[in-house]
């Protein structure tokens, strides 16, 4: 089916405003991407109609209110062909989910001189949970290093194991250079090892299809608000084997069986983990942003992402002493880049004159910055609403910056 990616952004009310009295460019979907009304009509939907909490209740409105809660979990299952509902673990977003699988698989399988393996690409949010878990157990990271190109080595990274390796925990895409990781050889050779592996997905599930079975990973999460719906709500997908051996993370209401004062005994999947209150109308929300992938399509949504990664970077590499950083041969829709002489916080200044939105700063990857010995990088990335005009616009701003600066 042929989209009009063009008419797809009139379901963006956010778009249509201006910034600095220009029209608004919006090129950093990699932080967050604009949420379509489909998404904010169906929170406010709930809040109108349906405001109750779920799974406790014996009235309509908590029963309406749990039927579209758990909905939502089936629709992820199939969204990312999961094996069981059970395996769709609700969490605050990706950040969370990477903490739970540290402090609930990790604490309780590793122990002193273990070994975690993550990589040099990583979000902070995907190496500070694995520091923080080593510091308690007495544990050891070891680093995959990355390419000059920012690819992994997948050599170094075989290298890596040894018969104290307990997990890896790697991107399926970088956030700060935009590299596709090859994700299903990189947990064959885990298994090979016996060793699972965690895929922090936040920068790749909103930008191409997704298939937890096909890649075989152990665990896999992901953010809503990168995937066009509210924040304060993700996923961690689980294979249930482990998810079931696992201790609960957090202790309250709703992840519970039995509480005496001698003893409590723990629901089963998936509500062992989702202790307390959740966040509903987000879930929903979230719900309403699945559905909303499925409509464009999610191969779509890849192709379309892909052409315009192809065209910024053909124009982008015309701007004299532009230099992009990350030039692997697969990425999603992201270019991170540095201009000879200017730092990258003023060029994020003078766009946000022309109206235009990028990311300046070090993405929270500061071991990326230090790779490629750059202070930050000013980085442009894509959601499926963003056009050539967007990007004519971008190369437009920073040709005002050099002119400006030179």
């Amino acid at each position: 089916m042929m989209i009009d990616f063009m008419t797809l952004r009139a379901d963006f009310p956010l778009l249509q405003q201006k910034n600095r009295g220009k029209p608004l460019v919006y090129l950093d979907s990699g932080a967050t991407n604009q949420k379509p009304q489909s998404v904010i009509d169906a929170m406010n939907q709930y809040y109108i109609s349906d405001n109750a909490n779920i799974h406790r209740g014996v009235y309509e409105l908590s029963e309406r209110a749990t039927y579209q809660y758990e909905k939502v979990r089936h629709d992820i299952k199939e969204f990312i062909n999961a094996a069981h509902t059970e395996e769709i673990i609700f969490t605050a977003g990706t950040t969370a989910g990477i903490n739970l699988v540290a402090q609930s698989y990790g604490r309780s399988k590793l122990k002193v001189l273990d070994e975690i393996i993550v990589s040099a690409m990583e979000h902070h949010s995907n190496i500070v949970p694995w520091q923080l878990l080593a510091e308690q157990v007495g544990a050891n990271l070891r680093v995959v290093p990355i390419t000059d190109n920012g690819e992994m080595d997948l050599e170094a990274y075989e290298k890596l194991f040894t018969a104290r390796t307990k997990i890896v925990a790697i991107a399926h895409a970088s956030n700060a250079l935009g590299t596709i990781n090859p994700l299903k050889q990189m947990i064959q050779i885990a298994h090979a090892h016996n060793v699972p592996v965690l895929v922090d997905g936040a920068q790749a599930f909103p930008h191409m299809p997704v298939d937890v079975q096909d890649l075989d990973c152990d665990f896999y999460t992901f953010s809503s608000h990168k995937a066009y719906g509210p924040t304060g709500v993700g996923v961690l997908y689980g294979k249930q084997k482990l998810l079931e051996k696992m201790p609960p993370y957090q202790g309250g209401g709703d992840m519970i069986e039995s509480v005496t004062f001698a003893r409590t005994t723990y629901s089963k999947l998936p509500f062992k983990f989702e202790a307390g209150t959740p966040n509903i109308s987000g879930v929903i929300g979230f719900g309403a942003a699945i559905r909303y992938l499925q409509q464009v399509g999610m191969q779509n949504i890849a192709v379309h992402e892909a052409e315009l990664l192809a065209y910024a970077t053909q124009q982008l590499v015309t701007i004299p002493g532009l230099k992009i950083i990350g030039t692997a041969a697969e990425k999603v829709g992201v270019i991170s880049f540095v201009l000879d002489g200017v730092h990258p916080h003023d060029i994020g200044t003078i766009l946000d004159d022309h109206g235009i939105a990028v990311r300046a700063g070090h993405h929270c990857a500061m071991p990326v910055m230090e790779r490629f010995n750059v202070p930050a990088t000013v980085r442009a990335s894509f959601g499926l609403y963003n056009t050539h005009a967007d990007i004519d616009a971008l190369v437009s701003g920073l040709k005002d910056v050099l002119r400006l600066f030179k």
